[in-house]
């Protein structure tokens, strides 16, 4: 399958991306996924909507073209007004400004390393990795030397400055099947 080919390609419900000539399929969700899924895109949608900041994006489908023969598909994704001129019809063409990817037992090399790479050197401002499995958050920025660098937690939150204002506690994620922020 090509690029084009792979970017019109639409399986309801499907979760995939197209690296370098390669289409990597996903499987189905697991209820905490689903659920941690739910809860964090609801709190940024919230969030971004009640500021007027940009669109925010949180499906299985959701296609973001970072460079010629890679298309990710993140959890979430934020694209702030300034940049609306990335948006296609299907697809983003370019890098969004924030990407939150929730681990899989699938997707562990996938998330915290390759990702970060290519996440990186596409110049996504910021970067969220949720692992449930190793109850474990880690966010990173881009610096103005074009690497990411983690973003510390203040008082057990975690500030995002691709979203002033907002904020989490990551131990919100770990308590249990309960969302609490």
């Amino acid at each position: 399958m090509s690029e084009e080919e792979f970017l019109v390609w639409d399986e309801e419900g499907l979760k995939a991306e197209f690296v370098d000539g390669n289409v990597i399929v996903f499987p189905r969700s697991t209820a905490i996924h689903s659920e941690l899924h739910s809860g964090l895109s609801s709190l940024i949608s919230l969030f971004v909507s009640k500021h007027k900041l940009g669109l925010m994006l949180a499906s299985r489908g959701i296609a973001v073209r970072l460079r010629k023969g890679l298309v990710l598909s993140p959890d979430i994704v934020y694209l702030q007004n300034s940049r609306k001129d990335i948006i296609r019809e299907i697809y983003f063409a370019g890098a969004p400004d924030l990407a939150v990817e929730l681990v899989s037992r699938d997707s562990v090399i996938r998330d915290w390393h390759e990702k970060h790479i290519e996440y990186e050197a596409a110049g996504v401002h910021e970067y969220w990795i949720i692992d449930p499995l190793r109850q474990r958050l880690a966010a990173f920025v881009l610096g103005d030397d074009q690497r990411y660098h983690a973003l510390a937690l203040k008082e057990g939150k975690l500030h995002s400055q691709t979203l002033p204002g907002f904020w989490l506690k990551p131990d919100c994620f770990w308590q249990g099947r309960e969302f609490n922020s």
